[in-house]
């Protein structure tokens, strides 16, 4: 089901999130992909919350619906997937400490944690980056790197 968010941003502040179907539920973030991130995970984790304490979950609002929202003033709407949180599943792996290093680098420039960057990077999503960390042999092409 997707859900209507509302996108603001004034000057010297990051990106807000809100949801006027779900009054209470925001976030915010330094970047428009870090908002839209940050958005589908606060409004998961809102939905959640409320079946978990027995609260019924509204049906999504048109565009129509909203046109007089005094909110929706200097915002611009998208829509946002409410999604099923997953169970997270911890788990080991082994690396070399220079390719340690070199995920926390790249994870941190996707403004993603270390897990998040793996699992994006092992399953292939473009906004985790690279998928393949590579390095230049002696005669400057590119070759896989073994974990």
């Amino acid at each position: 089901m997707e859900y209507i968010a509302y996108l603001h941003k004034d000057k010297k502040s990051d990106y807000g999130v809100s949801f006027p179907d779900f009054p209470g539920c925001i976030t915010a973030g330094s970047t428009l992909e870090q908002a839209r991130r940050m958005a589908a995970e606060a409004l998961s984790f809102h939905i959640a919350s409320m079946k978990k304490d027995g609260e019924p979950i509204p049906q999504p609002s048109t565009l129509d619906d909203l046109r007089n929202d005094p909110a929706m003033k200097g915002a611009v709407a998208f829509l946002v997937e409410a999604a099923e949180p997953e169970k997270t599943v911890r788990f080991n792996i082994t690396a070399r400490q220079s390719q340690l290093s070199e995920i926390d680098s790249r994870a941190r420039a996707a403004w993603l944690t270390r897990s998040a960057y793996m699992v994006h990077s092992s399953l292939g999503k473009k906004r985790a980056g690279p998928a393949v960390l590579a390095a230049k042999d002696r005669r400057g092409s590119a070759r896989r790197k073994s974990a």
